[in-house]
């Protein structure tokens, strides 16, 4: 694949699981990918190689999208490495299941500043380095944004509040020729998923049962979508949430 050839994008949260698949995807399809993660130094790295190893660019950059300080160094060093922007995929986030008994403020904050507030402060980064061509944002959306599972109140809030940012966002910055569309994925057999167990249980079970597909989703399901809205295939979509999912909705 090439239709990114030439092209510089950045993936929040992509040292494993989706975020990964993505860049990887990325890569193989041309574009110079910055591989931002926020603590594990050893995944990006083992994504940057993989990269490389098929003759594409990339670089890790430390940072929690949270943080002001830290998106704008990781988008300054963006620019240090590879000169501009064309593609921001917003993947960081994070996850807890409980209960609502057991919901407490601190999760709730650490949830939708890093899933939510980490976005936004993104996308507002973005525009500083998106050239006179506009550029292309990828929110990582979930089904549970519209269809919650039971313990999953904050998770499923940001994911809402993330479909609600794609929306607003693709009005007030098409007149930049900046698209933003959001990609729901429904279950997707990632490292976090193994290891909330996850994979063996009777949810895992339900989910697949419900899935027309018969499985649960692989990183690189979701990582062909990214492609996708990343190239000139999809000059004509923003504002839209794709779902991603084997027909689970």
């Amino acid at each position: 694949m090439s239709e990114l050839t030439g092209k510089v994008a950045i993936v929040t949260g992509a040292s494993k699981g989706i975020g990964a698949g993505i860049a990887k995807s990325l890569g193989e399809a041309g574009a110079s990918v910055v591989v931002n993660y926020a603590s594990s130094r050893e995944g990006a790295d083992r994504v940057v190689a993989a990269i490389k190893g098929k003759g594409g660019k990339a670089i890790a950059v430390q940072g929690d999208v949270s943080k002001a300080a830290d998106v704008r160094r990781l988008f300054d060093e963006t620019k240090k490495a590879f000169g501009s922007l064309d593609v921001l995929v917003n993947n960081a986030g994070v996850f807890e299941f409980d209960p609502l008994e057991k919901v407490t403020e601190s999760e709730f904050h650490r949830e939708f500043n890093i899933n939510v507030l980490g976005s936004i402060l993104a996308i507002q980064e973005s525009l500083k380095h998106f050239g006179p061509e506009g550029g292309s944002v990828i929110n990582i959306s979930s089904v549970a944004s519209t269809n919650p599972v039971a313990n999953s109140v904050i998770y499923s809030a940001t994911k809402s509040a993330l479909d609600s940012v794609t929306r607003g966002l693709a009005k007030e910055l098409g007149s930049r020729k900046i698209r933003v569309n959001a990609i729901a994925p429904g279950g997707v057999e990632t490292e976090g998923v193994h290891r909330i167990g996850l994979i063996g249980s009777d949810f895992q079970k339900q989910m697949v049962a419900a899935t027309p597909l018969g499985r649960l989703g692989q990183p690189d399901d979701i990582a062909r979508v990214a492609v996708f809205l990343a190239s000139d295939n999809s000059a004509w979509l923003t504002g839209e949430r794709i779902t991603a999912s084997g027909g689970y909705v």
